[in-house]
């Protein structure tokens, strides 16, 4: 948004200062001044002239010659490659010696063989306009009394203004305007702000039965207020209109057209007109458009509407208009326009979002309305201020505004405690501290006490709403800059949750095993999951960032084995993998969200089933997990005899064994691989941590030797559970040496070579106590699995 000195001025006249000091407070306001620019300054030497004499130039097509009175009364000759000057015309003259903006001298020069004594100039080479097409003409500009020769400046009575480049961001609407700026410079200077009396004179014809305004939609439209213009002409715009709409940005198209948004920037409240003669019998509905109807929009582009897009049609039922977003071209103003209905309203502004976003139509009328435009007074004053403007063109207003309600934003009063202000902000100001901020910028307050005080938020603050919202507006009014630079202290420095600090354990133990953390992409290609030999349920995303990666996964395996795989391509084959992240389930009935989990996965190349377990018995006793146990079954991906499920505590949580030869041939992995994947989540926040420590004995240990020979359904975990149970509390250690399968060993079982060590806490075993210890392990095991001692 940008905004001049003088144009503030005309709303706080008493706005004074340097203007870096200006610069500074708008910043302070959240108005934070991007560029600051002197415009309307033209350099000394440049005069006010007369064009005597226009003739051809004899070498040239593209130059012509141009006699000049600078005020000697002297034609002057010149050379100039512009050739939209008549005789007569007053246009700027660079005399010789004069430097002008972009830092050119002008001399006399030859060109072509004729003399030029000067320069006539463009609006944009003094820097007074952005109009580099032809010479500026100024025959309407210049001021009463003015003579040829006069430095331009004071002939044309321009002063020097100051042009400012805000940065309004989207909760400001109230910014996106002159009047809007205005407001907050004077509050916080503490100077009169006030809106100019528009005085208008409409014609004895009223509105009545002209216009007939129907809102079938009232959450769409706050608010639509109308009138009609008669004797309409369509022209150009007064020079001093054209030259502050374009330094606030902005093209000037008509006059019609430059004054809608002349009001627009001024007072911040956008409009509409429409040509009267295309809307018959005056009548105009606001409604949400249906599904598949079309518009075709002032840029002749035909738009497909969808239902929550806002519209306003004529009687007939068609759509003239895209509510707050964009015109029609059949009601579209034209040279033969005679009579204009004007419209000016409030649009719900996430409505005015969506229709913008989806067809992608941002202007400077629907970034006001989709942030919040004024649905109080500053509607009509902005209507008025639209016919003062118009009326001095000769167009008459008609009597009387159309005025239709809708539905618009609950003013009820805000209940704001004074304590919690100062806590939000670090202040300690008082009540009428904070009402003396607050009220100079519209917000009403009453019901003031010591405590609380009751706030009604202007109807230009669509985005205020809350007591955290006026919070921000005495920090605003009070100067950030102002509060006292304070340390905020806390009971608690933070630190790691349990759960954190049990995940980074995991990480320690499996690092100090020699494994190595790897990271995989969380998405899949399709058919990976199969490829794995896993279920093809995973999430498929409807935006991936390439299509070959379109599946969440729902296991950490087949990153794994990529990773194993590229491995061993580049000559690295035995490695120890290690991957906490998350995996994606499919979502329970009635979630629209998949099951969203933290897994770890422990991946060995080169090894065997045991070396997983053995991982798994690590971390069993660095997390204290309650009861582990192994129980055979198929697992997915895994090898069919060689996989186990896990529980801890009575309740699955993960998988342990050898990955499928299928599945490793699939994705091009030599070997066997050892695979641990555990559902982490889940495991630590159930049961664990609960260790129990018994001193070490001082007393001598004994080990023997057992191999039992059992069948290969029968699971080595329970054989363990079976010895550690007749062992008792003499046995403090159990190792799985050998596995054997072979001679002397029928088909379909394996012998399993255990080491006991027997040690008791308070005293030497003797052989008979070590003897009975071993028969003990020996009867539970058969008992419990059928399995024998093998000689």
């Amino acid at each position: 948004m940008k905004v001049t000195l003088s144009w503030l001025r005309e709303f706080a006249p008493d706005i004074d200062g340097d203007p870096v000091e200006l610069c500074e407070t708008l910043s302070a306001l959240g108005l934070a001044v991007e560029e600051m620019d002197v415009v309307g300054e033209i350099v000394d030497g440049v005069v006010l002239a007369k064009v005597l004499d226009l003739r051809p130039h004899p070498d040239a097509d593209k130059i012509q010659l141009v006699d000049v009175d600078q005020g000697d009364g002297q034609p002057l000759q010149v050379c100039c490659g512009a050739f939209n000057m008549s005789v007569g015309d007053l246009v700027p003259f660079a005399t010789i010696g004069t430097v002008m903006p972009n830092g050119m001298e002008i001399a006399q020069r030859e060109l072509r063989g004729q003399t030029s004594n000067g320069m006539c100039c463009s609006g944009a080479e003094i820097g007074l306009t952005s109009d580099e097409d032809g010479i500026l003409i100024l025959n309407d500009r210049v001021v009463d009394g003015a003579e040829l020769g006069q430095q331009l400046a004071s002939a044309i009575g321009v002063e020097p203004d100051i042009l400012w480049d805000l940065e309004v961001n989207a909760n400001r609407p109230d910014a996106m305007s002159v009047a809007g700026v205005a407001r907050d410079l004077a509050a916080v200077l503490g100077v009169e702000f006030r809106f100019p009396d528009y005085e208008i004179t409409t014609a004895d014809e009223s509105v009545d039965g002209l216009l007939d305004i129907v809102v079938d939609d009232p959450t769409l439209c706050g608010r639509f207020v109308a009138t009609v213009l008669r004797n309409v002409t369509v022209g150009e715009s007064p020079v001093w209109m054209q030259e502050r709409l374009i330094q606030l940005g902005m093209r000037p198209i008509n006059s019609i057209v430059d004054i809608s948004n002349y009001v627009m920037l001024e007072l911040g409240q956008p409009n509409h007109t429409f040509d009267l003669g295309t809307v018959p019998n005056g009548k105009l509905t606001v409604r949400r458009a249906k599904d598949g109807e079309t518009l075709v929009t002032l840029d002749e582009v035909e738009r497909s509407l969808k239902s929550n897009d806002g519209v306003i049609c004529a009687e007939s039922g068609e759509i003239v208009s895209l509510a707050g977003v964009m015109g029609g071209a059949s009601t579209e103003i034209s040279d033969s326009t005679t009579d204009v209905l004007v419209e000016m309203a409030w649009w719900d502004p996430p409505s005015i979002s969506r229709t913008v976003k989806r067809l992608n139509l941002p202007s400077e009328a629907s970034t006001r309305f989709r942030r919040g435009a004024d649905y109080g007074e500053n509607i009509v004053r902005a209507m008025h201020r639209f016919i003062q403007l118009v009326a001095e063109s000769g167009v008459t207003a008609v009597a009387g505004l159309v005025d239709v309600p809708g539905k618009t934003p609950d003013r009820s009063p805000v209940t704001v405690r004074v304590a919690k202000i100062n806590g939000l902000l670090g202040t300690s100001l008082s009540a009428a501290e904070m009402v003396a901020h607050i009220e100079p910028i519209g917000f009403e307050c009453g019901n003031v006490s010591d405590e609380t005080i009751e706030v009604v938020i202007p109807t230009w603050r669509w985005d205020t709403t809350t007591e955290t919202d006026i919070a921000e507006e005495v920090g605003r009014m009070f100067g950030y800059e102002n509060i006292e630079r304070t340390v905020p202290k806390g009971e608690d420095a933070g630190g790691l949750s349990q759960y954190q600090k049990d995940r980074r354990l995991v990480r320690e133990v499996l690092t100090g095993v020699g494994c190595d953390e790897t990271l995989p992409m969380p998405f899949l290609a399709p058919g990976d999951l199969a490829k794995a030999g896993l279920p093809e349920d995973g999430v498929s995303l409807t935006n991936p960032l390439h299509a070959e990666e379109s599946i969440l996964r729902t296991s950490l395996l087949p990153g794994q084995l990529k990773a194993i795989a590229y491995n061993q391509s580049h000559r690295n084959p035995d490695v120890r993998f290690f991957e906490i992240d998350h995996v994606f389930l499919p979502s329970g009935e009635g979630d629209p969200l998949p099951d969203e989990r933290e897994y770890l996965a422990v991946a060995l190349a080169g090894e065997e089933a045991p070396a997983a377990v053995a991982i798994l018995d690590l971390l069993d006793r660095a997390l204290a997990l309650p009861n582990l146990q192994l129980k055979t079954d198929r697992v997915a991906g895994l090898h069919p005899t060689r996989a186990a499920e896990v529980v801890v505590a009575g309740r699955p949580r993960g998988y342990v064994g050898e990955v499928d030869p299928a599945v490793l041939e699939a994705y091009g992995v030599d070997g066997r691989v050892a695979w641990l994947e555990l559902d982490l989540g889940a495991l630590l926040d159930g049961p664990h941590g609960n260790r129990k420590y018994r001193p070490v004995s001082k007393f001598p240990s004994s080990d023997i030797d057992l191999a039992f020979v059992l069948t290969d359904d029968v699971a080595a975990s329970q054989v363990e559970a079976s010895l550690r149970k007749g062992g008792g509390d003499l046995l403090v250690g159990l190792e799985l040496f050998d596995v054997y399968r072979g001679q002397g060993v029928d088909e379909g079982s394996r012998s399993l070579a255990y080491r006991l060590r027997f040690q008791a806490k308070d005293r030497t075993l003797t052989d008979d106590e070590v003897g009975q210890a071993r028969q003990s392990c020996i009867d539970q095991v058969a008992k419990k699995t059928g399995a024998s001692l093998r000689a």
